[in-house]
């Protein structure tokens, strides 16, 4: 189940983001479908009559939940990045590499990278994700889960790229999660959604600067902007902040889906 609220940094902001469980749900069915041929998910129903009675009422259910087959998580991020934004930036302009991985001298903020990059993190149980080069990843999780890993990410990515970029959208990066069930490997969680994705409208994309975006940054750059530290009290968001990230969450459903969810949040 999806709810509204909103996390940044490893904690939950006070106030809800009005329709943004329900297509972080919607989104992740609708790409669970999209990308089945290249391997199979947890998804088994989104009709609320299918589920268990767990106390929430299926009025509340509709829309933002699903019923999914129970599977043990790999504890590990796959992050995918076709552009060099956040902190690849970051590290591409300290060290020239990201995640271990060296990149060509002189690419500046936003290019988009000679080819999609795999940059997976640790999971951590303290929530505070770590990242860790491919090589790391082998030692922690052995060659042969790796390399299935890094070729499913990377393979997922260019599909989702490609649909995105012709709708418009260029989707500069994303995370993707898996799990064990018995023992086939499944996608799980969410899917190139606006909470594990970065979203670019492809008419305004200029690279060497920060771009604007149709996901969860625009909640990241408003609190950069009021220069938070990061830690306890958190801040609350503006109403305006609040209605534009709505707006945002909601055009990239329907840009990707050609699809509106309506009124009801």
């Amino acid at each position: 189940m999806a709810t509204d609220r909103i996390s940044a940094y490893d904690y939950i902001l006070p106030e809800e983001i009005p329709g943004k469980g329900r297509i972080l749900t919607q989104l992740s069915a609708f790409w669970f479908a999209e990308l089945s041929e290249i391997v199979d998910n947890h998804l088994l129903s989104l009709n609320v009559d299918d589920f268990p009675d767990i106390g929430v009422s299926k009025d509340y259910l509709e829309g933002r939940s699903m019923l999914a087959r129970k599977a043990k998580p790999i504890l590990v991020e796959c992050v995918v990045r076709g552009y060099l934004a956040g902190s690849a930036w970051q590290q591409y302009k300290q060290a020239g590499e990201v995640s271990g991985i060296k990149l060509p001298k002189g690419l500046i903020q936003s290019e988009k990278l000679p080819q999609p990059i795999f940059t997976p993190a640790s999971k951590s149980a303290t929530g505070h994700d770590e990242n860790i080069s491919y090589r790391q990843l082998e030692e922690e999780h052995g060659s042969k889960l790796a390399s299935k890993l890094k070729e499913l990410s990377l393979r997922i990515y260019k599909v989702a790229a490609q649909y995105c970029y012709q709708r418009g959208v260029i989707l500069a990066d994303s995370k993707f999660e898996f799990g064990y069930v018995g023992t086939k490997i499944m996608l799980i969680d969410e899917v190139v959604t606006p909470d594990s994705s970065r979203f670019w409208p492809l008419d305004n994309y200029r690279p060497g600067y920060p771009q604007p975006s149709l996901d969860k940054q625009f909640v990241r750059d408003y609190l950069s902007n009021i220069s938070w530290n990061k830690q306890p009290p958190v801040p609350h968001l503006p109403p305006e902040v609040v209605k534009k990230t709505s707006e945002k969450y909601h055009e990239i459903f329907s840009r990707l889906t050609g699809k509106s969810l309506g009124k009801k949040e």
